[in-house]
């Protein structure tokens, strides 16, 4: 099982390691929830660790075969500890703060944000600061509670499920949404390093939108199937007397 797991996890880890790591992370969160046993989580985690810990080394060993992205990754997480080493390593995060800063209570107003011209990736990856400068800190605020409405319709309809494979397929395909719109919004609140994550539906993009839609899809396909099944059920029990007086026992 795990062989695909790490299979796409190398493929995707030398250009995102930030999506690398939200497919991985679900990957475990469904595991947990199907039971899947501790210690042998623990055992590939510990495993997956040391294999980064080698890679990081032999890449800082030997530079010119790493992926290009490494000096990235590098260079955010040092920026982030420690701002003073670069003196343009922090434009992003410094601009995504006057945005948040200037919206205050109310906001701007719509279409009337400033740092969207100086922002890089106003419209993707920092357009949680655009929005905050725009409509304020209560649309900021208003965007959070959102995404925790459709989190707490997804424990709902997961809540609900017929079956054990539905729990999972919700799983799998609703957090990694939430997931990602967190850490969209931890990055312009300057809580995580800079990632390179959209806010799902709402940053640019076509792919991201689709695929994000079509997660929404599989899990509404779920409610429909437990719907359906109820329906079902109440359509045997009104044509069946007899089912009904046994159901009622």
């Amino acid at each position: 099982m795990w062989t695909p797991v790490f299979l796409i996890f190398l493929l995707v880890f030398p250009t995102n390691l930030s999506t690398s790591l939200i497919v991985i992370s679900t990957v475990f969160l469904i595991l947990i929830y199907g039971c899947y046993p501790v210690k042998y989580l623990l055992r590939i985690f510990l495993f997956g660790l040391l294999l980064f810990t080698i890679f990081i080394f032999l890449a800082i060993q030997y530079p010119d075969k790493a992926p290009d992205r490494l000096g990235t990754w590098i260079n955010r997480v040092e920026n982030y500890f420690n701002p003073s080493l670069s003196k343009d390593g922090n434009y992003q995060i410094e601009r995504a703060k006057i945005a948040i800063a200037t919206g205050g209570i109310t906001g701007l107003g719509v279409g009337k944000s400033v740092m969207k011209n100086f922002l890089p990736q106003s419209s993707s990856d920092f357009i949680y600061a655009i929005i905050v400068e725009e409509y304020g800190l209560i649309g900021g605020i208003m965007v959070i509670l959102i995404y925790l409405l459709i989190l707490f319709r997804i424990t709902v309809i997961l809540h609900h499920a017929s079956s054990v494979y539905g729990k999972l397929l919700i799983i799998g395909s609703g957090l990694p949404v939430i997931i990602q719109a967190l850490i969209n919004i931890a990055v312009a609140l300057n809580i995580f390093p800079v990632t390179g994550q959209t806010l799902p539906l709402l940053s640019s993009g076509g792919s991201a939108a689709w695929v994000t839609c079509m997660a929404f899809g599989i899990i509404l396909s779920v409610s429909e199937e437990r719907f359906n099944l109820e329906k079902l059920k109440q359509s045997k029990t009104s044509s069946n007397p007899l089912l009904i007086i046994s159901e009622e026992k």
